[in-house]
């Protein structure tokens, strides 16, 4: 079946009926390792694996994978698995999880949904799979050379080495190329064989006995023993990477050849002659009656109905609502008025109080309690299971969250520094925020990632600590993300953060500013004017819900994070010379409730967005465009942004960013230019950051 698919998937694509071709032929061995384990062990599957479903298939009644199949390749709004947004692996009965087409970006969650088992045996709860489960990743021999496959192989050993419980059998499929790149002969065993906390075995997929040998003793050694498995299974690849490519321009004759010599429908075919199943007649009948089906099946499948307009295509991109598991609170609140990280660190501990399947995972966060701070104690109150000190790889974190929330918890991630996310962003665009689109609201891996970030920091400087450039995860659909101003907003933004996890299923990331964790004072040393009272465990700031201070009415400061604590300092100067403003704090970056915006500045003369991020790519652009939009005049619209530069080291660290200085200058310069001018020129003179834009 698997075989007749692949061949009439290229039939349809020639029609214009099928969209996507790159299949499973020579793969289908996997179907013996399908065979060896339950149904209800999740599945991550490499993209030639439709032998695998199939056969799963089998073992659950009610199932037509054939008929679910041809519907996905032909993108039908009725494919069960993804609604007809893309060709995917994926049965939510047979618990195999839909995976994109992003090289090895499936690795690290199965990583994390391995390790989930024994964390909820530690809860005493209960997942989406159950706690005996062991997970299943397969990929390719290609594959395996990424970064993100050896990120998540060496997280793997790393933990089993550890005696970490690691349920988990990693099943390369090894056809000996990587669409015309051949892999080197002997690479995988010998990378493999002695990789440390791996059991290796291999097994010959062209022979099913064979590798049912070798899968059922994975399947005992990762299921009894808590260890990870490192199935080898050579096979061949036929018909070449995908329809369109044609192998013939990089592969001999006599190599194709020999690869078709070792069909595993021939080698299989021959196994059935000689252990007396089928007959040569009976196997060539079975072959054309399977082919007669697929075919008429087929013809049914391209008349359904396909995805008509844009919000039946996004209609899956935000995950569907569950029951909220927050516990009742039942402590009390600490009111003593204290910096961000200090109210970060109740807020944390409330939560994990309130929500018993919250995980914290991150780097340094457990025994040192975060480089600022901010989770301390709390490894010594909820134990190193809920508060993991992980390895340090950063796609091997997020791939662990996501694996973690697929499997019913929700993760809580720290990312150290914001530039340390972009070597393992796709782990959020590629995978996190993809999962509930492409099996259209079926499986979600709902999780909340805080992460270091913004410029402005003292004495730890440079770039890699001061990177103020979120475009990447501004244009993610469906990521929310969130940046606090003040400690009180911090505990709204989090709590709200976790809330949106737990009962939204949404993946929702935090920046928060470094420069803003232990700031106490606001405009002179002492006055404490920057701590805040914990607003207790209720307190949550809505997705779009703005913050606005005063009511002035000549100039309206539009910004966020460390931008409102420049603006009410440049505030004070401005009040002083008698300029009437106010100051709206957007709080969330993404989801902006542009119409909220609109009303809270469509009364004042002169709109100023101040942003600590680039020029190109940043918020600002986004809502000066919204404002235009709805009807407001350009000459009342102006920016002051960072360069588009990276941030250097030392006394220099600030000059590409926007200054209270320039504020003045420019907020001087918009509300009152003739009264204004000269301090107003005095004052640009002197300013060397930020850049004002009409």
């Amino acid at each position: 079946m698997s075989r007749h698919l692949d061949l009439h998937a290229r039939r349809l694509q020639a029609r214009g009926e099928a969209f996507y071709t790159i299949g499973s032929a020579g793969h289908e061995g996997n179907a013996a390792i399908a065979r060896a384990f339950r149904a209800t062990d999740p599945a991550f599957l490499h993209y030639r694996d439709a032998a695998f479903l199939i056969q799963r298939s089998r073992a659950v009644p009610g199932q037509t994978p054939l008929w679910d199949l041809l519907l996905s390749f032909a993108a039908s709004a009725e494919d069960p698995i993804s609604g007809g947004r893309h060709k995917v692996l994926g049965s939510k009965a047979l618990h195999i999880p839909p995976q994109t087409s992003t090289i090895a970006s499936h690795l690290p969650k199965a990583v994390g949904a391995a390790y989930s088992f024994g964390l909820w045996r530690r809860l005493g709860g209960a997942g989406e799979w159950p706690a005996d489960s062991v997970a299943i990743c397969s990929f390719g021999d290609a594959s395996f050379n990424h970064s993100t496959a050896q990120g998540a192989l060496n997280a793997a050993g790393w933990a089993a080495y550890q005696g970490a419980p690691m349920p988990l059998v990693m099943v390369c499929e090894d056809n000996g190329i990587g669409i015309s790149t051949p892999t080197p002969d002997g690479w995988i065993e010998a990378s493999m064989r002695s990789r440390p906390g791996f059991h290796y075995l291999a097994c010959d997929g062209l022979d099913l006995l064979d590798t049912w040998r070798a899968a059922r003793e994975a399947e005992r050694i990762a299921r009894c023993r808590k260890q990870p498995v490192f199935l080898h299974m050579r096979c061949v690849r036929l018909y070449g990477h995908a329809g369109s490519d044609a192998q013939q321009a990089y592969m001999t004759p006599a190599r194709i050849k020999a690869d078709e010599a070792r069909d595993p429908l021939l080698v299989t075919a021959g196994l059935l002659q000689r252990h007396g199943v089928l007959d040569t007649a009976a196997i060539e009948a079975l072959y054309r009656s399977v082919a007669e089906r697929v075919a008429h099946v087929a013809e049914e499948a391209i008349r359904r109905p396909k995805l008509e307009g844009a919000s039946e295509v996004m209609a899956s991109i935000v995950p569907p609502s569950r029951p909220g598991r927050a516990r009742p609170w039942q402590g009390e609140v600490d009111a003593t008025p204290a910096p961000m990280a200090k109210l970060l660190n109740q807020a944390l501990q409330r939560s994990m109080t309130r929500y018993p399947h919250l995980v914290m995972a991150g780097e340094d966060i457990g025994r040192k309690g975060g480089v600022y701070g901010v989770t301390q104690r709390l490894q010594a109150q909820f134990g190193p299971h809920r508060v993991i000190d992980t390895l340090l790889d950063e796609q091997s974190i997020l791939g662990l969250g996501i694996g973690l929330g697929q499997n019913g918890l929700v993760p809580i991630l720290e990312i150290q520094f914001l530039a340390y996310l972009h070597n393992a962003e796709d782990q959020l665009r590629g995978e996190a925020a993809t999962l509930s689109f492409f099996s259209n609201g079926q499986y979600t891996n709902p999780m909340v990632v805080r992460i270091a970030g913004l410029g402005y920091q003292k004495g730890f400087g440079g770039h890699f600590h001061n990177d103020n450039a979120i475009a990447v995860l501004r244009d993610i659909p469906g990521l929310l993300v969130a940046c606090p101003s003040n400690a009180a907003d911090a505990v709204g933004l989090l709590q709200e953060a976790v809330r949106l996890a737990d009962e939204e299923q949404r993946v929702v990331v935090m920046i928060e500013p470094i420069a803003l964790y232990h700031t106490r004072d606001l405009l002179e040393e002492g006055d404490q004017r920057w701590c805040f009272a914990d607003p207790g465990p209720e307190h949550r700031l809505a997705v779009g819900e703005l913050g606005v201070w005063g009511e002035g009415r000549e100039l309206a400061i539009v910004t966020y994070g460390n931008g409102v604590y420049l603006s009410r300092q440049a505030a004070a100067r401005l009040e002083a010379d008698g300029v009437a403003l106010r100051i709206v704090d957007l709080r969330w970056l993404t989801a902006i409730d542009h119409d909220a915006v609109h009303r809270r500045v469509a009364d004042c003369a002169q709109i100023l967005v101040v942003d600590e991020c680039r020029r190109s790519g940043s918020p600002s652009e986004e809502l000066i465009a919204g404002l235009v939009e709805r009807g407001m005049a350009s000459d009342r619209l102006h920016r002051l942004t960072a360069e588009d530069s990276f941030i250097p080291l030392g006394r220099a660290a600030t000059v590409t960013l926007p200054s209270v200085e320039a504020i003045v200058a420019q907020g001087r310069r918009l509300v009152a230019p003739g009264l204004h001018g000269e301090v107003a020129a005095k004052a640009v003179g002197k300013v060397t950051a930020g850049s004002g834009e009409a």
